[in-house]
């Protein structure tokens, strides 16, 4: 069965690109400076106040993969070991629509969360620019077969706490891609510096990362039940 683990990175929409409506609306409970900002932050979760900037894509059994990102340039590369393939594009429908079209290859997606956040993100995201998808990514809940969230698998469907994939990489032994000294946080500055390459290194790193976190929940957790 061939599986994909995916990530994705996203940057929210400058205010102006909302009317004033729509921006009465998104800080109508903010009551200080401090919570304006936390909002503006979060406005990088919503497909409806963000976009996607980077997805990186592997597959785990080859370790090869590609990120597609956004950039001023177009330009398709290697890294070091031939194994990571850097699409720069230009438009963000590119990126969806490089995505759907790999995707459709796999039997299983992984990732790390994505239930929560990154499938629902590029299901509506995809809508909105009338991109269609070609597949459902997120079908039964319960079944790893089509989808293994990661997360839920290692906190037992929320049974457990939660932990960041920085902290699950430090505590397996993993080298975590935040120890590039790249947070999420960082990654608007780093697209206004017009960073790209940076951002979607950061990006591949992730999903990397949660490679390496998948064979060890694969070989020791995911366990045969009689």
């Amino acid at each position: 069965m061939a599986s994909l683990i995916f990530d994705i990175e996203t940057l929210a929409h400058p205010l102006t690109y909302f009317d004033e409506k729509q921006q009465e609306y998104l800080f109508k409970f903010c009551k200080t400076e401090e919570e304006r900002v936390t909002k503006i932050q979060e406005l990088a979760l919503s497909p409806l106040t963000a976009s996607v900037i980077a997805i990186g894509m592997v597959n785990p059994e080859t370790e090869r993969g590609k990120v597609v990102y956004l950039s001023d340039e177009v330009s398709s590369e290697k890294n070091e070991n031939e194994n990571i393939e850097f699409l720069a594009v230009k438009e963000e429908r590119e990126i969806l629509s490089t995505f759907w079209n790999d995707v459709k290859h796999f039997d299983q997606i992984i990732t790390f969360n994505g239930r929560g956040f990154d499938c629902p993100f590029l299901m509506v995201r995809s809508a909105v620019l009338s991109v269609k998808p070609t597949r459902n990514l997120m079908p039964y809940r319960y079944d790893t077969k089509y989808h293994c969230d990661l997360l839920e698998q290692l906190t037992f469907y929320n049974a457990t706490r939660r932990f960041s994939l920085d902290f699950y990489c430090k505590s397996f032994g993993i080298q975590s891609p935040k120890e590039s000294g790249i947070t999420g946080l960082e990654l608007p500055a780093l697209y206004e510096q017009k960073r790209f390459r940076e951002i979607a290194e950061y990006c591949i790193g992730d999903v990397l990362a949660t490679s390496q976190l998948y064979k060890r929940w694969k070989e020791f957790i995911a366990l045969e039940t009689s």
